[in-house]
């Protein structure tokens, strides 16, 4: 529920805007003055401030200026009695989101608060999205192992040219992360990177997934669609898990790789592409030719160079870094404290048999930030990354089965963790 700080040294116009507020569902905190309000801003946060300028102590202008630097990206909405344009206007300048005369329109009070809420909601969405963003385009490829720090050589000395490139590995070893590093090393980084994942789309859907599709090519067909290589037009292009295409979506792909066109489903007219073809898989295609399930010919198209991504268990020396990596990105994404791990807690992460591999060591991380009380003990690792008995499992289900989801768990610990640190 939408959180409004009302800030008036008038306990009638504080009363009125609360019972007006509040009935449309909002939640209203009251000051008395611009330097109660800075005590109501440092413990809790506001979705809107509404405040007067007139007040004692503080006034509503050197409160503005307070605010925008204690909470930036809350709107405040001013008002006054003693209303003029230069007033209004230095409100504004100042960083105000509205000038209000008194006594207010209280429909046009509404729509005001309403339309700054929305502001605020923007604020926010866009934050997260820019963290999403972020986190997306600056993934590190962490670790100085002999076998990473090879991967690495071998991207800078393949992203400047067009060879095609063929990433292998068990799941979860970072084959996406490869791909990302060698786009954004090459000439088409400002263009864009057109993921698809070939074993998610049913093989009847992959070719117009990959080749778009005209106007009633099929049942479904409403509309016009364009598939992932025109998108990917000078841009990359990443085919995840290439080993799960069917033959005949092959077939086209090879078409596309030696001709550089492709034809929609349902369509006659060739359309030109320049795409690079970065392609991924966790199957041995070797084996997969030989068992007439992949063609030869696609093969030899798509390895021009082939890059070998080694499971965790070959390089544990790099787990350290990884956890180190994964607790700054988890802690500071949802505002949580830095947890340190304990050294004897670290070498028991490095004893475990990582079948999921980094996929599996980031989940593991997540989990002990959560659970643990506070530093990461050996105990913590053994309790909760060795495989867990029935009691153990019911234990954790109670725990989240009391939220919604994982960002009200972190809400809660952060929520937690702020309440520790007052008292």
């Amino acid at each position: 529920m939408a959180r409004i700080l009302v800030v008036d040294d008038q306990q009638a116009i504080r009363k009125t805007l609360r019972d007006i507020l509040e009935f449309e569902k909002y939640t209203v905190d009251e000051a008395v003055d611009g330097l109660d309000c800075m005590v109501k801003l440092k413990k809790a946060a506001y979705d809107v401030v509404v405040m007067d300028i007139k007040m004692p102590k503080m006034d509503g202008m050197e409160a503005l200026e307070r605010v925008q630097m204690l909470a930036p990206d809350t709107p405040v909405i001013m008002i006054s009695g003693h209303a003029n344009i230069d007033t209004a206007v230095e409100a504004v300048k100042k960083g105000a989101f509205d000038f209000i005369s008194k006594p207010p329109d209280l429909n046009r009070m509404l729509i005001t608060v309403r339309n700054a809420m929305d502001k605020s909601s923007l604020i926010t969405d866009n934050k997260t999205l820019k963290v999403k963003v972020s986190r997306k385009k600056k993934q590190e490829m962490v670790g100085n192992s002999k076998s990473l720090t090879e991967i690495k050589k071998t991207i800078e000395l393949v992203a400047p040219s067009e060879a095609r490139v063929l990433v292998t590995g068990s799941n979860g070893t970072g084959k996406e992360l490869v791909a990302r590093y060698l786009h954004e090393r090459s000439p088409r980084s400002s263009e864009p990177l057109i993921e698809v994942n070939c074993a998610a789309i049913p093989s009847e859907l992959i070719e117009s997934e990959l080749f778009g599709h005209e106007k009633g090519a099929f049942t479904s067909a409403h509309k016009q669609r364009i598939g992932k290589f025109e998108l990917a037009n000078k841009g990359t292009i990443f085919l995840d898990e290439i080993g799960d295409m069917s033959l005949s979506a092959q077939a086209k792909v090879l078409r596309a790789l030696q001709e550089s066109r492709i034809t929609r489903v349902g369509g006659d007219k060739e359309i030109k592409v320049d795409v690079r073809v970065v392609s991924a898989t966790n199957k041995d295609l070797r084996k997969e030719i030989a068992e007439g399930r992949f063609r030869e010919d696609l093969y030899h198209r798509l390895a021009v160079i082939v890059i070998k991504v080694p499971p965790l268990n070959d390089r544990r020396e790099d787990i350290p870094l990884l956890v180190d990596h994964f607790i700054k990105n988890i802690c500071t994404e949802h505002g949580l404290p830095m947890k340190k791990v304990k050294p004897e807690a670290m070498l028991a992460l490095q004893n475990v048999n990582w079948t999921g591999n980094i996929r599996e060591l980031r989940n593991v991380v997540e989990r002990l930030i959560i659970l643990s009380a506070e530093d990461i003990t050996e105990d913590d690792v053994l309790r909760y990354v060795v495989p867990m008995s029935s009691q153990e499992v019911s234990e954790f289900k109670k725990i989240f089965d009391q939220y919604n989801s994982l960002e009200e768990v972190y809400e809660h610990i952060a929520k937690e963790y702020k309440k520790h640190r007052t008292d």
